[in-house]
């Protein structure tokens, strides 16, 4: 029962956040990428500051453990991280196509998984490592711009770099997943946010478009907040590589989101990639080791 209520949670997190890609590419047209980001963590930061607002004033503030000063080194790191990936993923959404750039983010199964296994010891099945590959197999096809030459599309190597981030981040996560998950995503959004606004502000970016504004901060929430918020709970019960594994539905939900908003016909590379995502993602999502 505890594990069907954590695979429902990763599931949840991920269905929120497949809006990203999409919506995100949309709004980039009126603000640029490193002030997107920060409005994306700082909607986040914002809402789950007043979901909890809430829950303490009905009455229904769930009995968590707080971060300490133990956890400063994982905390530190994971808004340090969440400050690059963001900008890395909005960076690669203006120079590849939402559609892709949705596909892409699989590849965060692959760095999540890795880095579980090789830093933090976590246990990884054959089955998994086949599911690995054949994601890190149609990454590659997503990402070279000509096979003949072998040459990497910049806006996927931005992707693919913000997966890596969030690999790294992901684990730094995993370790405060025994805390309480509010005050881990409300760290995350107004540490990560203001970072990257500070960063945006000071690299001579600017935005007065307030409604587009108010829709990141919106989309933050949902995508980020709320997400993060459920992927947190089902790494308690799933572990990092595992969840992962789950979360892997997103970048489905986004790429089809995708197609649909941008009118994109998908190519035949686009259309090679996915079948071997959606097999890779079959291998990862049914992989049977025993949870950490």
């Amino acid at each position: 029962m505890k594990n069907a209520r954590a695979v429902f949670f990763a599931i949840l997190a991920a269905a929120l956040y497949a809006l990203n890609s999409p919506v995100s590419k949309l709004l980039l047209q009126e603000i640029p990428s490193t002030l997107m980001a920060g409005f994306l963590y700082l909607g986040a930061g914002i809402g789950l500051s007043l979901l909890g607002i809430v829950q303490r004033k009905t009455g229904h503030a769930a009995k968590e453990a707080p971060l300490t000063r133990a956890e400063l080194p994982c905390t530190a790191a994971m808004v340090a991280l969440d400050i690059a990936a963001p900008i890395f993923l909005m960076i690669g959404l203006t120079r590849t196509t939402a559609a892709n750039a949705s596909l892409l983010n699989n590849f965060e199964i692959v760095a999540t998984s890795l880095i579980a296994l090789l830093i933090f010891k976590e246990r990884i099945s054959k089955r998994l490592f086949i599911g690995i590959g054949l994601v890190t197999l149609a990454s590659l096809v997503l990402s070279f711009e000509d096979v003949s030459s072998l040459s990497f599309t910049v806006g996927s190597l931005f992707v693919l770099l913000a997966c890596v981030c969030w690999g790294f981040e992901n684990n730094c996560t995993r370790n405060l997943s025994h805390k309480d998950p509010l005050e881990i995503v409300v760290i995350k959004g107004f540490g990560s946010g203001i970072g990257s606004l500070m960063l945006g502000l000071f690299t001579g970016e600017r935005t007065q478009n307030l409604p587009c504004i108010a829709a990141a901060l919106l989309l933050g929430f949902v995508a980020y907040g709320l997400s993060i918020f459920f992927y947190i709970y089902a790494q308690r019960d799933l572990g990092a590589a595992k969840t992962s594994s789950y979360y892997a539905v997103a970048p489905f939900i986004g790429a089809l989101l995708s197609l649909i908003i941008f009118k994109e016909m998908p190519s035949l590379t686009f259309l090679i990639a996915l079948t071997i995502m959606i097999v890779g993602t079959y291998y990862v999502s049914t992989d049977s080791t025993n949870d950490p």
